[in-house]
């Protein structure tokens, strides 16, 4: 497995469309939620891609405070569900944490996560601070790593 960290303007077309495909395939298709991914982050997101050869197997995007949110953010994090069994998910949660550490200069992040997913992201220092709520018809909650 191959781990970068890219600008959006760092990225190619060919792999801003892998990124693309790897997000609606999981987002929209497998979760069955019709929403609006491209929101006008990625511009200003740095793009943390783990490759299996040619093959996007993982993926999530770093922002930095004050675009999303007041503090940093981790968004998107997405595992291709021929990887699942391989936790990539925690390699692609661990990268990009020190990611945050390295690139923003802050430990604090805020995550809006899908509520069933609370468990897998406290075992990487994230905190509950909200009651649920709906995005996209999906309950998710905001989760803040102090």
């Amino acid at each position: 497995m191959k781990i970068e960290i890219k600008t959006f303007n760092e990225l190619t077309p060919l792999e801003l469309y892998q990124i693309l495909e790897l997000r609606n395939n999981v987002f929209v298709v497998e979760q069955n939620c019709a929403y609006l991914d491209t929101d006008g982050c990625d511009q200003k997101a740095h793009h943390l891609l783990i490759w299996d050869d040619e093959v996007l197997a993982a993926y999530a995007r770093t922002i930095k405070p004050g675009v999303k949110y007041e503090t940093s953010s981790i968004g998107r994090v997405v595992v291709h569900t021929k990887y699942r069994d391989l936790k990539l998910g925690h390699l692609l949660m661990e990268h990009a944490v020190k990611a945050v550490k390295k690139l923003y200069n802050t430990n604090t992040i805020t995550i809006s996560a899908q509520a069933h997913l609370q468990r897998f992201y406290s075992k990487h220092g994230f905190e509950t601070v909200s009651d649920e709520y709906m995005e996209d018809d999906i309950p998710h909650v905001k989760m803040v790593r102090y």
